[in-house]
């Protein structure tokens, strides 16, 4: 099994440390199946290029099942794949000979763990249940770019049947992953993705993998948009393992917790909270009504509400039969579940129902469902993010995305003087990472659209303050390319 990770980062030669691994050496490194092997075959300022070679030794694998008990061995025949494929046994090689490197630390280059840097890696053979659908499905939401070559079957089983067909299509592939990231994002995210493209493990999978999943996807695994499939596969399908894992995943992704991995957080409480600070000026009621009529204005017919929560947005939406597409996108579960409820999904007219779709992901990964729409909306969403993922939030919306228009609201924090019941310096919801003011917002939003080939229009939502202005700002950007 070949693994390589190669970087064009200036100097190149800097993956060395953050590898904490000599390239000037050949490593070896003694594991319980075999053995690991890291060495560099290119090296210069320009590009480096890392190797992990693992040996794993089928014939000790069969035999430690066949010792004085006759049980616990890794497998059952002498003729297998898993010298040649990645799976959970490079999972392993990873977390034995990279560990340091997954952690994010090195003592010589502590600047250069948390930054993003381009980087490829290549995985020579990967089994795959589910072929390259399911790999871009894994991949593409954490900011790869996925390519995967199938390896064809060996032809003498063609000679044999007369047809490769009934034989079916490999399940292997060579895969590529390229992309700009943090090498520690890159290390997780094969540790925890290779076992479940393989939909199998050498060792038995108790609750101490629980706790492995959750270490080694915190940041990306609560927000990712098949976070229950990965949880499935990852622990070999155990109900209560995989049921304690989403609980916690979930708890993850609430307003308690962190509703800014990419989303709205749990719509319903984030809306009760502001709409009880806003209820004088029913701001909220106001606010979704003119959204509704700017994507009326603008002639959208296929709409997105990005971050939807409990589905009031979607509510005057579907009421509304200029929308012919209705899609709600949030990072919580629940919210969804909620939306399902209080929209009464059950008992929906069909000519209705067909028209909305809800959907679970973030708005910090890349999701190709998002491609396509007349018009984006992202209603009070965007000040629940942290503002280093802001960056992220950017791309996948204006670059991946890349709706006809985006229509976006923000509390316009010049505005909160007037609230009497908020201390000064307070923000409106507990779980507003930020709140702009009226130049910040303009700032913010004329960069983003210089950037990604928008143009920028700005309006008040709410009565007006004259030195104040309005209680929510409003961005509506127009796509020019």
């Amino acid at each position: 099994m070949l693994l390589t990770i190669r970087t064009t980062h200036r100097p190149a030669s800097d993956l060395g440390f953050l590898l904490h691994k000599n390239p000037a050496k050949v490593q070896r490194f003694e594991l319980t199946f075999g053995s690991a092997h890291v060495f560099y075959p290119e090296l210069s300022d320009d590009a480096c290029t890392a190797a992990l070679l693992l040996d794993v030794d089928p014939v000790g694998l069969v035999r430690e099942r066949r010792g004085p008990s006759g049980e616990g061995g890794m497998m059952d025949q002498y003729v297998n794949d898993r010298p040649y494929v990645a799976s959970s046994f490079t999972s392993v090689a990873i977390a034995e000979v990279f560990g340091s490197a997954m952690a994010g630390r090195s003592k010589e280059r502590p600047e250069l763990v948390a930054q993003a840097i381009p980087l490829e890696a290549r995985l020579a053979v990967v089994p795959c249940r589910g072929g390259s659908p399911f790999l871009s499905m894994l991949f593409e939401p954490l900011g790869w770019e996925v390519g995967a070559e199938r390896h064809a079957l060996d032809p003498s089983l063609a000679l044999r049947t007369g047809s490769q067909a009934e034989w079916g299509e490999s399940r292997y592939f060579t895969v590529t992953l390229r992309g700009e990231r943090r090498l520690a994002d890159l290390l997780s995210h094969l540790y925890v993705l290779l076992p479940v493209l393989d939909d199998a493990k050498h060792y038995w999978v108790g609750e101490d993998e629980v706790e492995k999943l959750l270490r080694r996807g915190e940041g990306w695994l609560a927000a990712h948009p098949a976070r229950d499939l990965i949880t499935r596969r990852y622990l070999r399908h155990r109900r209560s393992l995989v049921r304690d894992a989403i609980s916690r995943l979930v708890a993850e992704e609430s307003p308690e917790g962190d509703a800014s991995a990419g989303g709205s957080g749990e719509g319903g409480a984030r809306d009760a909270e502001e709409e009880a600070l806003e209820r004088p000026v029913s701001l909220h009621e106001r606010r979704l009504d003119t959204v509704v009529e700017m994507l009326k204005r603008i002639g959208a017919r296929r709409v997105v509400d990005l971050g939807c929560g409990e589905g009031k947005l979607l509510r005057r939406l579907l009421a509304a039969p200029e929308f012919v597409e209705v899609v709600g996108m949030d990072v919580s579960y629940r919210a969804l579940d909620v939306a399902s409820e209080r929209l009464h999904l059950d008992r929906m007219p069909a000519a209705k129902r067909e028209r909305l779709k809800l959907i679970h992901g973030s708005l910090t990964y890349r999701d190709a469902r998002l491609a396509g729409y007349d018009a984006a909306a992202v209603v009070e969403v965007v000040e629940h993010l942290d503002p280093p993922r802001l960056a992220a939030f950017e791309r996948v919306l204006f670059e991946f995305a890349r709706p006809a228009t985006v229509v976006l609201t923000t509390p316009n924090r010049d505005y909160n003087a007037k609230w009497e019941s908020l201390p000064a310096g307070r923000f409106r919801h507990r779980d507003h990472r930020f709140e702009w003011t009226r130049a910040e917002f303009a700032a913010w939003a004329e960069g983003v659209a210089a950037r990604f080939g928008y143009t920028v229009r700005i309006a008040p939502i709410g009565d007006e303050d004259a030195a104040l202005g309005a209680p929510t700002q409003m961005g509506v950007f127009t796509r020019t390319e």
